[in-house]
């Protein structure tokens, strides 16, 4: 694996940041019978509205985290890696930049949501930490919160 270099995102980088999420999100629609929410969004609105990070290397962003503030909170609303670079580590190394950032703004706990039919997901949030607080449908997806006590 090359060097990766997690930095802050521009709005330069909101293509990128997109298609890495279509990638990353694009084996799901099947199982949940439509895109997820993160297909969903316009990149270089979140790029200009929240703070959000991206791992670069080899010439391409491998992966980004979506951080949200919100009501004396903070949401780790969404991390992707695209498919080729997963399992490497990128996945990780944003989480932990995503909660080291939280720790920074003053933050005690992270949240973060996935859809309760992401199952694989839910089980690697929980091994990293995170617990169950609640379930709740939002935006028609039934979505599983999760928070972690940083």
């Amino acid at each position: 694996m090359d060097e990766l270099q997690l930095r802050p995102a521009t709005a330069a980088d909101a293509p990128a940041i997109a298609r890495c999420v279509e990638a990353a999100y694009s084996r799901y629609i099947e199982r949940i019978g439509e895109p997820p929410g993160p297909m969903l969004d316009d990149y270089r609105q979140v790029v200009r509205d929240h703070r959000v990070f991206v791992a670069e290397g080899g010439g391409e962003i491998a992966g980004a985290v979506v951080l949200i503030e919100k009501g004396g909170t903070i949401l780790l609303d969404n991390v992707a890696v695209l498919p080729s670079r997963q399992g490497e580590g990128v996945g990780r190394r944003l989480m932990l930049h995503a909660e080291g950032e939280a720790h920074r703004l003053g933050y005690e706990s992270i949240d973060l949501y996935t859809h309760e039919l992401m199952t694989e997901n839910f089980a690697l949030y929980a091994r990293n930490g995170y617990e169950e607080v609640e379930r709740r449908t939002e935006r028609g997806f039934p979505r599983i919160y999760m928070r972690k006590r940083l």
